[in-house]
């Protein structure tokens, strides 16, 4: 039975995190179409700013994480606005200019952090463990795991009982017909962007105390968030939530009678085959024509 919940609660932590970082893609993916390679970067740009909040400024994880946030949020507006605005319906130009973002950048950090790896301290208030039905667990882990679900509630929130939300799943059924209606789609299109890459950014902060921080960090972040997308199905927030729920077992199951990187390709091989009989995922949003 412990080992059972033990491997369980391995499952959820993976589970937690992928969720985190494949929310805010998902978010983006689904309502403006854009595939924001980016993305990763949003994660590893998050990771830096826990990290120079705490080692220069002094200021704990916790309270890093709202300024995070409000950073990589208006970086992404900054991004939507000079960019991504100017390539909407042109997919091969926004995989290549959000790419080019990426690289800059990782460029960036490497020049103002230097190349070598850094670390976040986890706040000493959950460094120990939590016994759960006899297995133990990680505080720290528990509480990523809570965040996960805080933050997909509050976007299911915002996607389904606000009025932006309203105007948002107007744009995303036909956008020419909102934009007649008075919906100011470019203003809709930017705040989605920007609050995707301000989750982008939470996640990075709470992963850094789990894994080390680099610059290249993010390309393997923004691989999982998209297997994560695919497998859930665009436009479907609990798609999202479910799909990392179901990677996040099988990732554990696996890693525990092989090892991580079998594990990921096993995963990433079950995916290309559901792709090939269920290209829209296992979880479809109806939309209404």
């Amino acid at each position: 039975m412990d080992l059972i919940v033990s491997q369980f609660l391995t499952g959820m932590s993976i589970a937690s995190i992928l969720m985190l970082i494949a929310l805010g893609l998902a978010i983006v993916y689904g309502v403006t179409g854009v595939i924001n390679l980016a993305h990763g970067e949003f994660v590893m740009l998050g990771a830096y700013c826990a990290w120079f909040l705490q080692s220069q400024l002094g200021l704990g994880l916790l309270a890093s994480l709202i300024p995070i946030f409000v950073l990589i949020f208006a970086f992404g507006w900054i991004i939507e606005a000079t960019v991504v605005r100017h390539l909407y319906e042109r997919p091969l130009d926004t995989i290549l200019a959000t790419w080019g973002v990426g690289v800059m950048a990782q460029q960036a950090i490497r020049l103002c952090a230097g190349g070598e790896l850094r670390y976040v301290e986890m706040p000493p208030s959950l460094g120990g463990s939590v016994s759960i039905f006899g297995a133990t667990e990680s505080a720290y882990r528990l509480f990523v795991l809570a965040v996960a679900f805080a933050l997909f509630a509050l976007t299911w929130y915002i996607y389904r009982k606000t009025s932006f939300g309203l105007k948002l799943r107007a744009i995303t059924q036909n956008r020419s017909i909102a934009s007649s209606f008075g919906v100011n789609s470019g203003r809709i299109y930017r705040l989605t962007f920007a609050y995707g890459a301000g989750i982008a950014g939470l996640a990075g902060a709470l992963v850094s105390p789990l894994k080390s921080v680099s610059p290249e960090m993010g390309t393997t972040y923004v691989v999982d968030a998209f297997m994560v997308v695919v497998l859930g199905g665009v436009q479907s927030l609990f798609g999202t939530m479910a799909s990392s729920a179901i990677l996040g077992e099988l990732s554990g199951l696996l890693a525990f009678f092989s090892n991580d990187t079998i594990a990921k390709a096993v995963v990433l091989l079950l995916i290309v085959i559901l792709i090939r009989f269920r290209p829209q995922g296992l979880f479809v949003s109806r939309v209404r024509s």
